[in-house]
């Protein structure tokens, strides 16, 4: 099974990651509120998908990488 949380191939194109694209194209802040959004989405709709623990793996991807942009130092598991 591919990489379905951290890397997943489907948000790759061209030797770049769509997290990257969209920080070059809308910047740090930008992605920023995308990524606290996106967690959001994740945490709330879990329980009701079937992928609860996989949902919540990127809730916390999205999290980090909020934190990674802002400079937050905490990182969750």
């Amino acid at each position: 099974m591919s990489e379905q949380v951290n890397h997943p191939q489907h948000y790759n194109s061209g030797g770049i990651e769509c997290i990257d694209a969209m920080e070059a194209a809308f910047g740090k802040e930008e992605v920023a509120s995308f990524c606290k959004l996106s967690a959001f989405k994740y945490i709330w709709r879990g329980k009701y998908k079937g992928k609860y623990a996989e949902d919540m793996k990127k809730a916390a991807w999205y999290i980090n990488k909020f934190n990674e942009i802002t400079n937050t130092n905490e990182q969750l598991g």
